[in-house]
């Protein structure tokens, strides 16, 4: 191509260059004002008024503000007093906190079919990623007489993640939160909660297990020698489960180089035991002799990810999923009844599903909220089969 033809071509190219500025324009609120007639009888003196119309909102807010104000304490965790920021500076909507409180029970109550069909199935799936945290409830609604600490539960699924609210830390409440027969394979902590399991179900999370050796290795002695040598153990092991995730080895080459780090890690923990201590010794020593009693006697829960492609060594997708929690516990210091800790519960449950599978957490609200109060199809949590 001629030289005065390519220049020409490339002034066609810049010429067709676009650039595009974004900008928000000002947002005011659709306010719909619906006047009833009203009549009085000039015989009996009995007031007689026309009706709202079925389609139309009993509450002074709509479904899709309602499910904003939902949002702004999930997905978005917000204060009360920055949620009315926010509502008036950005969307020109003045509204009260018992408004907020009002609708997100409101919320609350048009959610629990399609969240106990989400507990449902979860409690149905291979693997479950479980974990628990504390979340204070007061008893404003009568629902914590006795000042109980509440905690908020996770399960993490492959496709829902489920919360659930109870006010105890026990066996029972980790029961209700997997159901009496779950099948699966749960990954968790080492908590005695989760030990009604059989040991062939349970994958002891390893970061946990990492935090522990790294603790152990602070201290002085034996104990950090052995905390080295099973930390160094631990590495080589993640090593070889990084090159099958990322295709350098098969599933059988795994599993083949994790026999020998399996075989000297446990046996390294056994000579821990071994060596012993004191009756009643409250040393740095017996609890890291203590520590590794208790992984001896679950150490087939260490390996159970060895035996079954697609779980995890950790259970850091439950303690993710909490972190949403966490941030509303320190903004809101607690929930103030069983009722909102409940709400709290289930909006997380729709807010994080939604986002694993990639859905609109707004959309689905909305839907939510005119299937229940208007009648309807409620819409569903589970992925489409």
């Amino acid at each position: 191509m001629p030289a005065a033809a390519a220049a020409l071509c490339l002034r066609e190219r810049i010429r067709s260059l676009r650039h595009q500025v974004i900008e928000v324009p000002p947002i005011t609120p659709l306010v719909i004002e619906h006047r009833l007639h009203r009549l009085v009888c000039p015989c009996c003196s009995t007031s007689t008024c026309a009706p709202l119309p079925a389609d139309v909102e009993a509450s002074q807010y709509g479904p899709r503000l309602s499910a904003l104000v939902g949002l702004l304490g999930s997905a978005f965790p917000l204060s009360f007093t920055k949620t009315q920021a926010l509502l008036d500076q950005l969307l020109g909507v003045e509204i009260s906190r018992g408004a907020i409180a009002a609708i997100r029970q409101r919320l609350s109550t048009a959610l629990e079919q399609p969240v106990h069909q989400a507990i449902a199935f979860a409690r149905q799936q291979p693997v479950a990623y479980v974990d628990e945290t504390g979340a204070p409830i007061g008893n404003a609604d009568g629902g914590n007489p006795t000042g109980k600490r509440g905690w908020q539960w996770v399960m993490v699924t492959a496709v829902v993640t489920v919360f659930i609210q109870g006010l105890s830390r026990s066996g029972a409440a980790a029961i209700e939160l997997l159901g009496s027969a779950f099948g699966g394979i749960v990954v968790s902590d080492r908590f005695s909660a989760y030990n009604h399991l059989p040991i062939q179900q349970r994958q002891l999370c390893w970061a946990h297990l990492i935090r522990d050796l790294t603790a152990i290795a602070e201290r002085p002695g034996a104990s950090a020698e052995f905390a080295a040598e099973l930390l160094g153990l631990q590495q080589q092991l993640f090593a070889q489960w990084r090159q099958w995730k990322d295709g350098t080895i098969d599933w059988p080459t795994l599993q083949l180089s994790c026999r020998p780090i399996r075989l000297q890690f446990e046996a390294t923990l056994q000579r821990v035991v071994d060596l012993g201590f004191a009756r009643k010794e409250r040393t740095p020593w017996a609890q890291t002799v203590r520590t590794c009693q208790q992984l001896l006697q679950r150490k087939e829960a260490l390996w159970t990810f060895l035996d079954h492609p697609g779980i995890e060594p950790t259970n850091n997708a439950a303690e993710r999923a909490l972190r949403q929690s966490v941030i509303q516990r320190k903004i809101s210091h607690g929930m103030q009844s069983r009722q909102g800790a409940i709400c709290r519960s289930r909006l997380l449950t729709v807010t994080t599903t939604l986002r694993q599978q990639g859905r609109d957490a707004w959309e689905f609200l909305e839907q939510a909220w005119i299937a229940h109060h208007r009648g309807g199809v409620m819409p569903s949590l589970l992925p489409d089969p």
